[in-house]
C-alpha cells in the first residue's frame, strides 16, 4: 500500500496538517499508521467528514424569528 505524509494529505484535502493529525489520532482515517512520531496516510484514503458540523437536513419548513 502506498502512503503519503500528513502534509501531502492536508494539501490534497484543503485542510491544515494539524487537522489531518487530529483525524489520524481519532481513528477517522482508515489505514493511517503512526511510524515513530509521524503519521502516514494511505494514498487513496478519503477525506473524513468534519465532525464539528452536522449534516443539514433539507426541510420544507420556514424558520421565522
Amino acid at each position: 500500500m502506498d502512503y503519503i505524509s500528513v502534509k501531502e494529505a492536508a494539501e490534497k484535502w484543503g485542510i491544515t496538517s494539524r487537522m489531518v493529525n487530529y483525524h489520524c489520532a481519532a481513528g477517522r482515517i482508515e489505514g493511517a499508521q503512526k511510524i515513530g512520531n509521524m503519521w502516514v496516510v494511505p494514498k487513496d484514503a478519503a477525506k473524513p467528514a468534519d465532525g464539528r458540523r452536522k449534516q443539514a437536513e433539507k426541510s420544507n419548513t420556514v424558520r421565522r424569528g
